[in-house]
């Protein structure tokens, strides 16, 4: 069946009518949208939406992440055959009416309104009835998508895979860094540091804010069930959104972003970790932080478009029929 389709599909990400099911055409033909999904910006009958945050100006080291959205985008055409792997035969593109929202437009010169840009794209998905999944960018950006997510959840509980803990104190509103998101997220109470947790960070930070941390040698020392096992117990039945900066992973795996660490997760540990939180109330994610000018391989961009799969499948895990 899917060699038959094969011959005729093409250009899904204008051409398919139901925005469920899998697509069989041909990886490396065709306009890329994230897994053949449909771009639209009509969302009414839509479950979860897609959408690109091409936004890097806020980062300490290399820039390029503005690429990542348009490069998980191509990525993940080589996913769109099968149901995700690991998931018992459970398919979110047949279960659930999934879309491409695009991405956002802004002014990449007013850098200054980028917040409120960002935190009125996500909430017109959400006040379309869909659910969001942003494709980055650089981490700032979870900063906004918070703010949209907690004035429809209250307060989150934070999952947060990164090799840097990105709370370090910056008590300046004007300030758009990627280092400082989770600190204003808890100084602005659209999380709660006692049901959150990160994992894999592996740089120093005196100061956690009361989230757990979950470091990178504790993941290599107890593995990744145990690490997940302890997620769910501090998360419980919270509405938790679910970020992922693509440096949690070692630079062996994914070498292009702009912070590398060495001893980070692999791409192993990642994706059976992720899979053992399903069934939490995981209500919106992001990834993030991958930049393809730093790897001609595509390996991070491969790795970034399994990861949005993953938090498309544990989204949509606790909503199946």
């Amino acid at each position: 069946m899917a060699l038959e389709d094969a011959k005729t599909q093409i250009d899904h990400a204008f051409t398919r009518g139901d925005p469920r099911g899998l697509s069989y055409e041909n990886a490396f033909a065709g306009a890329t949208s994230f897994l053949r999904r449909r771009y639209t910006k009509d969302l009414a009958g839509i479950d979860i939406a897609v959408t690109g945050l091409p936004f890097d100006q806020a980062v300490t080291n290399r820039p390029g992440c503005r690429f990542g959205p348009r490069a998980i985008r191509e990525a993940s055409s080589l996913q769109t055959y099968d149901p995700p792997y690991g998931w018992d035969g459970f398919d979110p593109l047949s279960a659930f009416a999934v879309a491409d929202y695009g991405d956002m437009a802004f002014d990449y010169a007013n850098v200054a309104e980028v917040p409120g840009r960002v935190e009125a794209h996500i909430a017109s998905i959400l006040d379309q009835g869909a659910a969001a999944l942003s494709l980055g960018g650089d981490h700032f950006l979870t900063l906004p998508i918070l703010r949209a997510h907690a004035a429809k959840y209250g307060p989150l509980a934070l999952i947060q895979f990164d090799a840097h803990s990105d709370s370090w104190q910056d008590d300046d509103p004007t300030r758009i860094d990627h280092g400082t998101f989770v600190y204003k997220a808890v100084r602005e109470g659209l999380i709660d540091p006692a049901r959150s947790a990160t994992i894999g960070i592996r740089t120093t930070n005196p100061d956690m804010l009361g989230i757990a941390n979950l470091d990178a040698r504790s993941v290599h020392e107890t593995g990744p069930n145990a690490t997940a096992a302890r997620v769910r117990e501090i998360v419980g039945d919270a509405p938790a959104y679910l970020t992922f900066d693509i440096d949690c992973l070692d630079p062996a795996f994914a070498p292009g972003t702009g912070t590398p660490v060495w001893g980070g997760l692999s791409s192993g540990q990642a994706a059976i970790c992720l899979r053992e939180l399903a069934g939490l109330n995981v209500v919106g994610g992001d990834v993030v932080e991958v930049s393809p000018p730093y790897d001609t391989t595509g390996a991070t961009a491969i790795a970034g478009a399994h990861v949005a799969t993953e938090i498309l499948c544990l989204w949509g895990w606790t909503r199946r029929r």
